[in-house]
């Protein structure tokens, strides 16, 4: 006897079939994703966590005023940010803060080789969605309604760039601290293609501001 078994070929054959169609465990691309340092650690070192988590500033500074309507309906929501509001005055205070911080952490830091990856990254997240105000910073400009639907929508609008912009903030700073690679919606696929475009937004936002009416 030759001891052939069919059997025995149907179980192994299942049990490779099994084990092909296991599912892996693959991170969520949407919100974080673990990441490595550029000496290829498991994470980055600290400095660069910290300093890619305070780049997130730069846009809560710059769109914290859309929380005016939203501070006004929920009083009690100003003490989560009271420890910013120092850094805020100086940064009001400042004559052109918003554009040399922006240019600065561009040409600085996103444009730097010598810089992690890891800190270009994020600060390119930032700056990406820094620009993304410029859109809230035209209504603004233009749109001044007395009341009625008008400046209901306007509350809406408001409090929802506000909101978007205080999410986005501890997601992107929180998952820096924590070494994790934030992918912010609406932000994370311009800031992985680097787009040189948010520049000339940047341009066109600030003299629009200074010549405009």
């Amino acid at each position: 006897r030759l001891g052939f078994s069919p059997w025995k070929l149907i179980t192994r054959a299942s049990d490779r079939r099994r084990h092909r169609d296991r599912p892996r465990n693959r991170a969520n691309p949407m919100l974080t994703i673990s990441a490595r340092g550029s000496d290829g650690d498991e994470s980055p070192p600290p400095a660069d966590r910290i300093l890619a988590a305070s780049a997130y500033f730069l846009p809560l500074l710059d769109g914290i005023q859309y929380g005016r309507f939203f501070f006004i309906q929920f009083p009690e929501a100003q003490k989560v940010l009271e420890p910013i509001y120092p850094l805020l005055r100086i940064y009001s205070s400042t004559p052109f803060a918003s554009v040399l911080l922006f240019f600065g952490l561009y040409f600085l830091c996103v444009r730097n080789p010598n810089v992690n990856r890891y800190v270009r990254f994020n600060t390119m997240q930032a700056i990406v969605l820094d620009v993304l105000l410029i859109l809230p910073g035209l209504v603004d400009s233009s749109f001044h309604p007395k009341g009625g639907i008008g400046l209901e929508a306007l509350i809406v609008f408001y409090n929802t760039v506000f909101l978007y912009l205080v999410v986005c903030f501890f997601i992107g700073s929180g998952s820096c601290l924590l070494g994790k690679v934030p992918r912010l919606p609406l932000v994370a696929d311009a800031a992985d293609a680097q787009v040189c475009l948010v520049l000339f937004l940047k341009l066109f936002c600030f003299h629009f501001l200074l010549n405009g009416s």
